[in-house]
């Protein structure tokens, strides 16, 4: 008999041995009405999507799952569900670690352990009226047994990194602390979890470089501003507020 899913009050997980992706899925499943609150955990992808159309690699054994959201705040409001979602995912990974390996984040979503991406996150929504949205989606993988080669940023997985779990354990983990942070967002708005996530940014305080559609940016990560924007700090002493890009290295 297999072991009943925990899972926090007003969530409930659907869980599917292969999919094509799972924000593909909990998108189809927001169309016919899906509540919130609903969770697409898949044992693998076929076609899972990373930020900028990035293909994610989705081999059995790690974990790819998405929230599916019904937001009653502002669209522009709603976007700092990012930071909840990595949030969550950072404090799972960090439960799970042995002695010595630290889980931090990346800006804007990313989940690093020595300087290794091991998770990522990718929203998606859909809007019907100005302002507001109908539905948010946040996907979230996490690297359990196994990760990718990468060249442009190393990656590792938790097994690798000396943790004993399974990405059921860490679906469980994910979605409490997902659950907790983000009734306190909810309740208290940006600023707790602005707080919490900047106490574990990578490159807080340091010279950084933020790649952009058409320029690359050197600075220093003074801020995550009220939105949760990068506040770069450049040579010239102004500050610019950086909403998309990419970190890729830090000094």
């Amino acid at each position: 008999m297999s072991q009943v899913l925990r899972v926090p009050d007003g969530y409930r997980v659907t869980e599917l041995d292969d999919i094509d992706s799972t924000n593909l899925e909990a998108a189809r499943q927001a169309g016919t009405g899906a509540p919130d609150g609903t969770v697409i955990w898949a044992k693998a992808q076929s076609g899972g999507r990373g930020r900028r159309g990035r293909a994610w690699n989705s081999p059995a054994g790690n974990l790819y799952c998405s929230i599916l959201m019904r937001p009653t705040e502002p669209a522009q409001t709603a976007a700092q569900i990012g930071f909840v979602v990595s949030l969550a995912g950072a404090e799972a990974v960090r439960g799970v670690l042995p002695a010595g390996r630290v889980a931090a984040l990346k800006w804007p979503n990313d989940i690093l352990i020595s300087g290794r991406k091991v998770a990522g996150i990718l929203l998606e929504s859909q809007s019907s009226a100005p302002g507001r949205l109908d539905w948010l989606v946040a996907g979230f993988g996490l690297n359990v047994v196994s990760h990718p080669d990468s060249v442009e940023y190393p990656a590792s997985d938790l097994r690798a990194e000396g943790a004993s779990t399974t990405a059921r354990g860490m679906l469980e983990a994910y979605l409490e602390s997902f659950a907790r942070w983000r009734a306190r967002w909810r309740g208290e708005g940006f600023a707790p979890v602005r707080a919490a996530w900047t106490g574990l940014a990578v490159g807080l305080g340091r010279d950084i470089k933020v790649r952009l559609t058409d320029e690359t940016l050197e600075g220093r990560f003074r801020a995550l501003d009220d939105d949760g924007g990068l506040v770069l700090e450049l040579a010239d002493g102004s500050l610019r507020v950086v909403t998309s890009g990419q970190v890729f290295a830090i000094g």
